[in-house]
């Protein structure tokens, strides 16, 4: 009976939401929208009766599309788009988090609403729609504008940020409180995550669907994919983060293989019909009593959403060096929330910590933003020469003296490929210490494993600690060697630029040695504090840790090329699968 009641469902869903999609194009409307008022017209709330039997199963598919809205997003993230909008995307999506999450926990205040309530209505608002600007942008033919590109950029960025919002939530949820400390731990343990993810990913995950490929069957690839995306769901989930990064990530990771465009046509169906579903479950959770109790704040959200999100992302593009037209346009652009949204207020209600009114609130929010988002990105050209008549003449300059000094100040020529040079360096040092970390810290999250294994060789638990310890030293080798070489290629180009001939005379070249040896081996020394501060579970005695020391610079000494060898091999594999994607892309 069970399976009879689900198809039911199943087809009222299916069969009502491809009517009112229809009729939404017919009137030339967000999809997405068609979806929400299908669930809400089916919905349990709306009369004479309620014609979803099921919920708890339509949860669970909705659950999927969630994981499928990721992962597509990830699948459209690329690292390289990330450096191509750089300043202009961290600018704008960093303020406009830190300004609508405050504004959002303000309007929450004001209301008299809990605090839990209004700081999750902050980070609801916090993040716009990626799916809902994609399409508006399509629809009008604006894909490929300088400030589409932009708007492309700061959701790339909020993306990520929303990850680690989502994250901090679930943690500020659970205990009840936020500290400072909690929130670096949080953030630091995220970006790690991340980071070591998408190295090891990109190493690996493309070459396996590389091999798949091989045997040109669109089944084998597609049932590869989605064992990858949900196995690593799986992984994400059991090291306590949520499904919805491990989504993103393993899309990201997909983003850099070859077979890129098949595997989004593959899985493109797949989406369609559990977005639809989650859009839908949206919908089935509106009651039109709490829209009508909640219309005053349903409206000032609304305005504070629009308003905000236009000033703190045209701020941020402007502060950012781009002119006042591009930066209108970017902030109009960004003026609404949707999925991340709908996800944020889910995660509210799943640990219980929101209120019921919450979501359907969020909903609403959401709608009439996504209905004025096209007649907003519209209305942005004639608004910026409008206000280019208005604004005073003094302003005016100022404004663009800004925007010139900006452009002077900016490195040319010679200065350009230098900083080009050091910003490459300090990115690849920072990768090989995220991996050394990383390693670290899995010996001390699996230390109790790995030392009952030990007992039965090794009784003393400092000898078994010594042992963990040793063996992570030991694997983070080729990173730690790639680091100091990396360093020491910093610092000559430092002692280079820094040193110069008329402050140190005939000296010049000894003061530049001393300070390329010196700065490569003061930064090991505190990667190694850092190091015994992070793995201070498994840090053996002081006897101990200057054995393995001792064993660790013989093994340095004999294996010295060796250990460089298999760490370019590592770097090249990696840049081979960026590069080639690059030309694939292209």
């Amino acid at each position: 009976m069970h399976a009879i009641s689900f198809i039911q469902d199943l087809a009222v869903i299916m069969l009502v939401a491809g009517v009112v999609t229809v009729l939404f194009h017919r009137l030339k409307q967000p999809v997405v929208l068609g979806y929400i008022v299908a669930g809400f017209i089916i919905g349990p709330h709306t009369p004479p009766f309620g014609l979803i039997h099921d919920e708890d199963t339509i949860k669970i598919l909705a659950e999927l599309g969630v994981i499928f809205l990721m992962f597509c997003l990830g699948l459209e993230f690329s690292l390289r788009k990330l450096f191509r909008v750089g300043a202009t995307a961290f600018i704008a999506a960093f303020l406009e988090i830190v300004l609508m999450i405050w504004l959002g926990f303000e309007i929450g205040r004001w209301f008299g609403w809990t605090t839990m309530d209004s700081l999750f209505l902050g980070a609801i608002l916090a993040i716009s729609s990626t799916t809902i600007i994609v399409k508006a942008l399509n629809d009008l033919k604006m894909k490929n504008e300088r400030f589409a590109q932009l708007i492309f950029g700061v959701l790339i960025v909020e993306d990520i940020l929303g990850i680690g919002i989502i994250a901090l939530l679930s943690g500020i949820a659970v205990s009840g409180t936020v500290s400072s400390g909690e929130v670096f731990s949080t953030v630091g343990k995220l970006s790690l995550f991340m980071i070591v993810a998408l190295v090891i990913g990109i190493l690996l995950v493309p070459r396996l669907l590389a091999y798949v490929a091989k045997f040109e069957s669109n089944e084998m690839l597609l049932i590869t994919v989605l064992g990858l995306c949900f196995g690593f769901c799986l992984l994400v989930v059991k090291l306590e983060y949520s499904m919805v990064l491990g989504a993103f990530l393993i899309g990201a990771i997909m983003a850099e293989s070859r077979q890129l465009l098949k595997i989004e046509r593959l899985i493109e169906p797949v989406r369609d019909l559990f977005s639809a579903i989650f859009f839908v479950a949206i919908g089935l959770m509106i009651d039109p009593q709490v829209l009508l109790d909640y219309a005053w704040p349903i409206l000032v959200i609304t305005l504070a959403v629009v308003l905000g999100k236009m000033l703190s992302c045209g701020m941020g593009a402007f502060i950012a060096g781009n002119d006042g037209r591009t930066s209108l346009r970017v902030g109009m652009g960004l003026s609404q929330i949707g999925e991340f949204s709908f996800i944020i207020a889910a995660l509210g209600m799943t640990l219980q910590v929101t209120s019921d009114f919450l979501y359907p609130v969020a909903v609403a929010v959401s709608a009439i933003t996504t209905l004025l988002t096209p007649y907003l990105i519209r209305a942005a050209d004639p608004l910026s020469i409008k206000l280019g008549k208005v604004v005073p003449g003094r302003l005016a300059r100022v404004l663009s003296l800004y925007g010139e000094w900006l452009r002077s100040i900016q490195p040319q020529g010679e200065g350009a490929m230098l900083a080009a040079m050091i910003r490459r360096i300090l990115l690849q040092v920072g990768v090989n210490l995220a991996l050394v970390i990383a390693i670290f810290f899995a010996g001390g999250y699996f230390a109790g494993r790995i030392g009952i294994w030990l007992s039965d060789w090794v009784s003393d638990t400092s000898q078994q600690k010594a042992l963990i310890w040793g063996a992570a030293l030991l694997l983070s080798l080729p990173f730690l060697i790639a680091a100091y070489r990396k360093l020491k290629a910093l610092s000559m180009l430092l002692a280079e630029m820094g040193v110069k001939p008329e402050m140190a005379g005939r000296h010049t070249q000894r003061v530049r040695r001393v300070v390329a040896e010196v700065i490569p081996l003061l930064s090991l020394l505190v990667i190694f504090l850092l190091l015994s501060a992070l793995s201070a579970s498994i840090l053996p005695t002081s006897e101990l840790l200057l054995v393995i020391a001792v064993v660790a610079a013989v093994v340095v000494a004999l294996l010295w090329r060796w250990f460089i060898r298999v760490h370019s091999r590592m770097q090249i594999a990696l840049l081979e699968t960026l590069e080639n994607n690059r030309d694939h892309s292209h």
